[in-house]
């Protein structure tokens, strides 16, 4: 596991861009990212680069510049706003004679403390344990050289392979554990298809206000707060609507260059997003940065292979825009493609709700299918996401299938099936 970054522990910050200079918004959220992993940042350096240095990825000259940084400032540790290579951390700590970590080390100590639930904290070990597996030579640097002599031979290596050992076993129990609570999420999302409940989930950019929507709606008590990452455990709740019910699911917010290592932990987590019938994308709408933000959170909705879900993008906190009032854009076809509002004193809920009234208010339609002896599977598809009203052999060896299936389904099985194409053809039945 990762050392917990001690509270007030003073950091010296340092920003390299590549091609081009970090603007303010990035630095603030830099600094916000370490103040709530507790450090006290005691100064800040940028620079710019064509390309990262192999050896420190900035330039000896900067580095010359940061060591003379955390002299003057007693600094303890040095905290990169980039992806440092285990080489790089190595190579810095021995120049600045002090820690260093990157912004995925910041990342997974700020998620660390915020885990609060059994499945979380598994997850969150998962990554660390990732992220330390190609760091683990830091610790043994006593005993990084081969020596001669009885008695003296490999115990560098030695050291080191039992630590990756223990590490490989550690991690195998985490993904074991893991998987078992994913067969009993999947056991949820079952109940919830077959009992034809649309689930939505929300996602966002960290700090969008996506938990203060979410006690808004399902008059819930989840924990929110200005402060990246203050809800990382998912909660589901259900919403109650004259059309029928809904379930809400509220999910870990994104950041830019979020780390490979916790997209993969969260993977079981983030399927609540994939399967969703519907994303509500809330952004920030008093935020400068939100058409940067709102493309990090597409890049991460197509890595996780939910970037074909229907959406609605909600632009909250209208209440900080001065003469935005709550509404709704349309479009070509009359459904809302963005809903403005606040989650934070209600304005536009109403419009929100209205609309997910409408969008999951259309009525079950029974569908005649034919299917032959060699559609096992999709016989099986057609049991688990509908009600089977009859089935009748047919004589070619098949069998016909009565099926009642709410239109959301309906397209979710025509999607997903896709690769049938013209087989999955069917007729309503009056």
């Amino acid at each position: 596991m990762f050392e917990r970054l001690p509270s007030g522990e003073r950091s010296v910050l340092v920003h390299i861009g590549i091609g081009e200079p970090a603007d303010e918004d990035q630095l603030s959220e830099f600094r916000h990212l370490t103040t709530s992993a507790g450090a006290e940042p005691a100064g800040v350096l940028t620079a710019v680069r064509q390309r990262p240095d192999p050896r420190y990825f900035a330039g000896s000259g900067k580095v010359e510049e940061i060591a003379a940084l955390v002299e003057a400032e007693q600094a303890e540790l040095v905290i990169f706003d980039n992806a440092l290579s285990p080489s790089q951390e190595r190579n810095l700590e021995k120049a600045l004679k002090c820690r260093v970590i990157d912004r995925t080390g910041l990342i997974l100590d700020v998620f660390a403390q915020r885990a609060r639930t059994f499945e979380g904290m598994l997850q969150v070990e998962l990554a660390q344990l990732r992220h330390l597996s190609t760091r683990l030579v830091r610790g043994w640097t006593h005993l990084e050289r081969q020596k001669g002599g009885i008695g003296l031979r490999g115990p560098g290596e030695t050291q080191l392979e039992t630590d990756r050992r223990l590490l490989g076993k550690r991690i195998s129990v985490l993904r074991d554990r893991l998987e078992k609570v994913d067969r009993q999420r999947e056991q949820g999302r079952r109940s919830r298809k077959k009992a034809e409940v649309p689930t939505l989930s929300l996602v966002g950019y960290t700090n969008a206000g996506k938990s203060t929507l979410f006690n808004r709606l399902t008059a819930a008590d989840v924990y929110a707060a200005d402060q990246l990452f203050a809800t990382l455990d998912p909660t589901l709740r259900r919403i109650e609507l004259p059309t029928g019910p809904l379930v809400l699911a509220d999910t870990v917010g994104f950041i830019s260059h979020l780390p490979h290592e916790l997209v993969a932990a969260f993977r079981s987590t983030l399927q609540e997003t994939v399967e969703a019938d519907l994303l509500l994308h809330v952004i920030d709408a008093a935020n400068p940065l939100r058409d940067q933000q709102m493309a990090e959170v597409e890049k991460v909705l197509e890595q996780i292979g939910a970037h074909s879900v229907p959406r609605i993008n909600l632009f909250n906190k209208i209440d900080q825009l001065p003469g935005v009032t709550p509404h709704v854009d349309r479009d070509s076809e009359g459904g809302a493609e963005r809903i403005w509002l606040s989650g934070m004193d209600g304005e536009g809920i109403d419009l929100l709700l209205e609309e997910l009234g409408r969008r999951f208010s259309q009525d079950s339609i029974p569908r005649r299918f034919v299917l032959c002896a060699g559609d096992g599977r999709l016989r099986a598809l057609l049991f688990e996401s509908g009600e089977v009203l009859s089935e009748t052999p047919v004589p070619e060896g098949g069998s016909e299938l009565v099926v009642r299936l709410p239109e959301r389904l309906w397209r979710r099985l025509l999607k997903q099936e896709e690769a049938l194409g013209e087989r999955l053809r069917s007729e309503t039945v009056a």
